[in-house]
């Protein structure tokens, strides 16, 4: 996979060049410190993946590929967390806060990878058993990991690690984190095979809890427990998930 660097900074750049070499299947094939040099580095290039940063002098990473016929695969790398949303509305891969950490660029570049193979894997498929997903296989989050959530017209950027609860609400769930309570259309299925389980664990068929946002913990009817979750609320365990939650936590 070959990648072209695009930020001002010189010393982000050098940054990056150093995470990347954790990847031996990914090549930095240049670099660009504004869009007007991206362009030319674009042309005579031609990447899989812009690393691509917002704020450049002259123009933006978004006027930059607002200005290209055609753009390789983005993700962008930027100390701002206040143009998420406009990042995904332009379809990038990822959005990656500075400084950069190897996790998540790693988790970044995977997603990279399966938009890459898709369309070789759709080729050489001789008879498909079934249609090919849209969407690649969901990668891991870790508890540092940030998350865009919109409910209506609000939107954060939230770290996992600050979400104590994530529980069923019809149709959507919602998600508990400060004072904030917005729902997403995602199911707990889709959230259990991305969350960490060493962080998350399914109380129950409506709950998805923070092991460490737990306050308490107490014995409840049936030999069930139920979990007091600090800033709220209390957690009723089922029978079967008590037993793992025993074995888990225990010595």
């Amino acid at each position: 996979m070959n990648v072209l660097l695009v930020d001002d900074s010189r010393l982000a750049r050098t940054e990056l060049r150093h995470l990347l070499q954790a990847f031996p299947d990914v090549t930095v094939v240049g670099e660009a410190r504004h869009a007007a040099e991206a362009r030319t580095r674009l042309q005579e290039l031609r990447p899989d993946l812009l690393l691509l940063d917002i704020h450049m002098p002259g123009e933006t990473g978004f006027e930059l590929l607002a200005s290209l016929e055609a753009a390789p695969h983005v993700i962008f790398t930027t100390a701002y967390d206040e143009y998420a949303l406009r990042a995904f509305e332009v379809n990038a891969l990822d959005y990656l806060l500075k400084p950069v950490q190897e996790t998540r660029l790693a988790a970044a570049l995977e997603k990279a990878r399966a938009k890459l193979l898709a369309p070789a894997l759709a080729e050489t498929a001789a008879v498909p058993v079934s249609p090919v997903p849209d969407e690649p296989a969901p990668t891991l989050l870790t508890e540092h990991d940030q998350v865009f959530v919109k409910d209506g017209e609000r939107c954060w950027f939230v770290r996992l690690s600050d979400i104590r609860l994530f529980e069923i609400n019809g149709s959507y769930t919602r998600i508990y984190f400060e004072q904030h309570r917005p729902l997403i259309p995602r199911t707990l299925q889709h959230l259990e095979q991305r969350l960490d389980p060493k962080v998350f664990f399914r109380a129950n068929r409506q709950q998805i809890i923070n092991l460490k946002w737990i306050e308490s913990i107490e014995p409840w009817f049936s030999n069930t427990l139920k979990i007091r979750l600090r800033g709220g609320p209390e957690v009723e365990v089922s029978r079967q998930q008590s037993v793992r939650f025993r074995e888990l936590m225990s010595l």
